[in-house]
């Protein structure tokens, strides 16, 4: 596999991890008990108060490196192959394969 491949791959495993992480640990300010007067004008009470997008950023790129390894893995070592995801030799009969 070229090493553009790898990149490509790691960079989607990367952005798909920090939309999946986004919402975990956050704190919305009516959660929070921050006064209403305390937040700026025009923020909504689900908007976030402790949002630490260094956290963010370090955890979604140690998880993706993980997966991105792991798929590295399958894909040389060929353990889940395309033909062991279809599902239509379960679904549809003998005839019609």
């Amino acid at each position: 596999m070229q090493w553009t491949s790898v990149l490509a791959i790691y960079v989607l495993f990367w952005a798909l991890t920090a939309f999946v992480l986004l919402p975990f640990g956050i704190r919305a300010a009516s959660d929070q008990g921050v006064d209403p007067e305390d937040r700026i004008p025009g923020q909504a009470d689900s908007a976030p108060v402790n949002f630490r997008p260094g956290r963010l950023v370090l955890r979604a790129t140690i998880i993706a490196a993980i997966l991105c390894a792991l798929y590295i893995a399958n894909y040389e070592a060929g353990w889940i192959t395309a033909s062991d995801l279809d599902m239509t030799q379960y679904l549809l009969p003998e005839g019609k394969r």
